[in-house]
């Protein structure tokens, strides 16, 4: 198969992975944000109602490199490569080979699979392979090859990366967030939003949660500054546009950045750019103010978890102004097709 093949093979199963994975990181880190909203910063040592909430969440979160490299595998090989892909993520889980250990871990208990399928046996014993034989030999093979040969190396480069990240500050902390920015802003949802997700689901796993304020913002402002450059310059947006500017503070508020996708598909170059400067000013701003937010996902209805909600506010606003205010200037005036609708 070609190099450029296998390069589309790995995005699918990277998208495959995360897409599976996100439903239990929102569950789990929600779950887990309001136990100690309402329980108590220790309510992982505590007893109550709470603390069984905080156990169900980070049930859910303890499950995500498993369901990462489980679908990435499923992806590679079909059914066959779940049970391979799913012990792949545990392991990565508890030797600490964390994302990194899970993706390398999906893709080869995916080929491992797809290799395991073409082997031709007598007809009185092929009902034995997807039975036996390939989850047998497959969970064997990817267990020695977690353990003895990618534990150790990916592990430490896990916590190289974590620790890196950690030690970063000044000029560096405000590229990251630039870059950060544009990558949630620049394909809305696609594989280059999913890797900057992922990037900071990474960093939560050591206990920082500054990348994940700046995920929020940058993944909020495309669709609230859509919002504000349509109440600002209504003259430059469709009658069917106008209709949709109550869905965009929805969708923005709520951190669900694929409202902005219709605006983006029809006019690209002029809608992209945009999207992708104000999200990186929100993200430079993030990590300027020091924000962190220990939730995955919810918008502005985890506000409370913000170590500073004023700041977040002013960074979720200057990001969205800055995204009208650019996109307004891209976009220019209404084609002559459009002006009869407008």
């Amino acid at each position: 198969m070609a190099l450029k093949d296998e390069g589309t093979r790995l995005k699918e199963g990277l998208l495959s992975g995360v897409s599976y994975m996100i439903p239990f990181v929102v569950a789990g880190g929600i779950l887990i944000a309001l136990a100690f909203g309402f329980g108590g910063i220790q309510i992982s040592e505590g007893s109550g109602p709470w603390h069984e909430v905080f156990a169900w969440g980070d049930a859910a979160m303890g499950l995500m490199t498993t369901v990462l490299a489980g679908y990435i595998a499923y992806s590679y090989a079909d059914k066959p490569a779940l049970a391979p892909g799913f012990v792949a993520g545990a392991i990565a889980a508890t030797q600490g080979s964390g994302f990194i250990g899970a993706i390398i871990g999906g893709v080869i208990a995916g080929y491992i699979v797809m290799a395991l399928k073409k082997i031709k046996l007598p007809i009185a014993l092929r009902s034995l392979l997807p039975v036996l034989i390939i989850p047998v030999v497959s969970v064997l093979a990817i267990g020695a090859i977690m353990t003895f040969i990618i534990g150790v190396p990916v592990t430490w480069l896990n916590v190289t990366l974590q620790d890196a990240l950690s030690g970063m500050t000044g000029t560096s902390l405000i590229v990251l967030g630039i870059v950060q920015g544009a990558m949630l802003a620049s394909d809305m949802g696609g594989p280059i939003n999913k890797a900057a997700y992922a990037f900071a689901l990474a960093a939560t796993e050591a206990g920082n949660w500054a990348p994940m304020a700046a995920n929020f913002i940058g993944s909020m402002a495309p669709p609230l500054g859509i919002g504000f450059a349509i109440l600002l310059a209504r003259k430059r947006f469709t009658q069917s546009e106008k209709g949709s500017v109550g869905g965009l503070f929805v969708g923005g508020l709520g951190m669900i950045t694929e409202f902005a996708i219709p605006f983006a598909a029809a006019r690209p170059l002029r809608t992209i750019p945009a999207l992708m400067i104000g999200s990186a000013v929100g993200g430079a701003l993030s990590y300027i103010f020091g924000l962190t937010i220990q939730a995955p996902h919810g918008g502005l209805f985890v506000v409370f978890l913000v170590n500073n909600i004023p700041l977040f506010l002013v960074s979720l606003v200057v990001a969205s102004l800055i995204t009208a205010g650019a996109l307004i200037l891209f976009r220019g005036k209404l084609p002559k097709e459009d002006v009869a609708v407008a």
